[in-house]
């Protein structure tokens, strides 16, 4: 080791697992989220497509089904190809031609808890870096639960209330025009 002791090895070491905990206890920005209005939950085949159909999307939420059911999707997908093909090749064919998705949906699942994409940067500190990140991406978006689509309120009940919460959702850009018209009808009971 030369003229680096064992205590310099500490004092390094230590300052760089200081790092991801730093960044673990500063929470996120306050106020609405600023990556856009709430994402929809999803099941697995609807979130492996939105997978590949955000194949370059770093700017907007993903839902916590959505991401882990595309981790689910990944494991998976490898584990068969690795079966397939014993010496690897298809694996790494595939891990190459999913890892800008996988980067895009990693940012996207961060922007859901209000935190920007580059926290994914704390995988290279091992193994704390790993921890904050696994805890983040488990946590619920602080905003609420993702939407459901087709599901609605029932008349009579909140009716106010529900269609407030419709509005929000609308301004915030988390429905469209349409959606918004048609969730407003089966509220309202006229569809």
């Amino acid at each position: 080791m030369g003229s680096f002791s064992i205590w310099h090895w500490v004092i390094a070491l230590g300052i760089i697992a200081i790092i991801p905990v730093i960044f673990a206890m500063r929470s996120p920005p306050p106020g609405p989220n600023r990556f856009g209005g709430l994402p929809y939950a999803m099941d697995f085949v609807t979130a492996v497509s939105t997978f590949f159909k955000n194949y370059t999307n770093f700017s907007t939420r993903a839902s916590r089904s959505e991401f882990w059911y595309c981790v689910l999707f990944l494991i998976l997908a490898s584990t068969v190809l690795n079966v397939i093909d014993r010496s690897g090749l298809l694996s790494i064919v595939f891990s190459f031609a999913t890892i800008t998705p996988t980067i895009a949906q990693n940012t996207r699942r961060l922007h859901d808890i209000n935190r920007s994409g580059w926290h994914q940067l704390l995988w290279l500190i091992l193994p704390i870096g790993w921890v904050v990140l696994i805890v983040w991406y488990c946590t619920p978006a602080p905003d609420g639960a993702a939407l459901t689509r087709g599901t609605t309120v029932k008349p009579g009940k909140d009716t106010v209330e529900a269609l407030e919460k419709l509005m929000k959702l609308r301004e915030s850009g988390a429905l469209t025009q349409e959606e918004f018209e048609t969730e407003k009808r089966k509220i309202l009971g006229s569809a």
